[in-house]
């Protein structure tokens, strides 16, 4: 799916009503009914060099009515495209998790999911057959907590009219909240000179107390852990649109690399929209595994499991850089992990008038 094949409103139900009726068209004809779809599985995942993201490969696997548990899916398929036809003819929203629990009122017994998980892998589905993103079904996960602060003033699409909102004058402490669909956002003036994403959001809080969007026109955006789809699609859109630089702060460990590989690269699970999501050109600044040693950081002991990642990481396409290949090995060779926090030992104005300033200097971000 591109970027610019992102239908929407009447485009998108006709998509999806498109499926429907390509099932009762190969009733009519005599055949069984089916749906074809990439095969979801590690060994269909291709790592593509040109674009620096995550894509499905050439392998397919087909869903059909030949068997009780295939008749059962295309079931719970046609259901859900009937409730996402109609939600979107009527101009309305609703969540993965509301989803879930409307199945329960459906006639048909069949058709209800048995749990959250069997729901949100259909929605994927039916996004990759009908090249359609889930935010454009209005369809939404559960609130991400992800927010902006810094030098942005934008106009935002709501139900209740159009918003204009600077991400600094006009919002406290917390930030501005990044909406489901972050293509309902207009960028209308902007002063900043780079972004920053943070894991954290301890961290995320000392920078904005500190001042640092404001002393280095930085818009800085809280990640909340592993991020949401609308916190990379808005990264995506502030280096594509405004050209400005990314740069992803995490704490020093094999799963924080993984967060930020997801915002560079992309990931398995979304490796449909990975040029819809991913930023290539985002750069690291987060906790190296040489920065707990040159300032003695307070550490925790890698466990079994950080170990494994770690020499998985080591064969991860999207960590075959001499940089990471070094840190990763010197990682493993200190056994050692620290968090973005762990930089408090120092002061707590240290991240924001040193390690930061002077690493984002190194890189040419400052």
């Amino acid at each position: 799916m591109s970027e610019t094949d992102t239908p929407k409103g009447e485009d998108a139900r006709d998509r999806l009503v498109a499926l429907a009726e390509e099932f009762y068209e190969q009733f009519e004809d005599g055949d069984i009914p089916r749906m074809t779809l990439p095969t979801r599985s590690k060994s269909n995942i291709e790592y593509d060099d040109d674009a620096d993201v995550w894509v499905y490969g050439d392998r397919t696997s087909t869903r059909s009515a030949n068997s009780v548990r295939g008749a059962r899916k295309l079931l719970k398929s046609v259901f859900t495209v009937d409730f996402l036809a109609q939600q979107l003819e009527e101009n309305r929203s609703s969540t993965l998790r509301e989803l879930y629990y409307l199945s329960e009122s459906w006639d048909e017994e069949e058709a209800q999911f048995n749990d959250q998980s069997e729901s949100d892998k259909l929605i994927e589905d039916l996004e990759i057959v009908s090249g359609v993103k889930r935010e454009d079904f209005h369809m939404r996960p559960e609130e991400s907590g992800a927010k902006v602060m810094g030098p942005l003033l934008l106009r935002e699409q709501t139900n209740r009219g159009d918003r204009e909102i600077h991400c600094q004058d006009d919002v406290g402490q917390g930030g501005y909240q990044i909406p489901n669909n972050p293509d309902t956002i207009e960028f209308l003036e902007n002063d900043a000179d780079f972004v920053m994403c943070v894991e954290t959001g301890g961290m995320r809080d000392r920078l904005v107390e500190n001042g640092f969007d404001d002393e280095h026109n930085a818009i800085v955006v809280h990640l909340g852990g592993q991020p949401a789809r609308a916190t990379r699609r808005l990264t995506k859109r502030l280096h594509d649109e405004l050209d400005l630089p990314v740069t992803v702060f995490t704490d020093g460990d094999p799963w924080s690399y993984r967060i930020y590989g997801s915002v560079a690269y992309g990931s398995i699970k979304s490796a449909h929209l990975s040029e819809y999501l991913a930023t290539p050109q985002a750069q690291f600044v987060g906790i190296r595994p040489q920065d707990i040693v040159d300032y003695d950081l307070p550490t925790d002991p890698l466990s079994d499991s950080d170990v494994n990642a770690l020499e998985s990481e080591l064969e991860d396409p999207r960590f075959q850089s001499d940089f990471w290949t070094e840190q990763i090995e010197l990682q493993l060779d200190i056994d050692k992990k620290a968090e973005q926090q762990a930089l408090a030992s120092r002061g707590l104005d240290f991240v924001t008038d040193t390690y930061l300033p002077e690493r984002l200097d190194e890189m040419g971000v400052i």
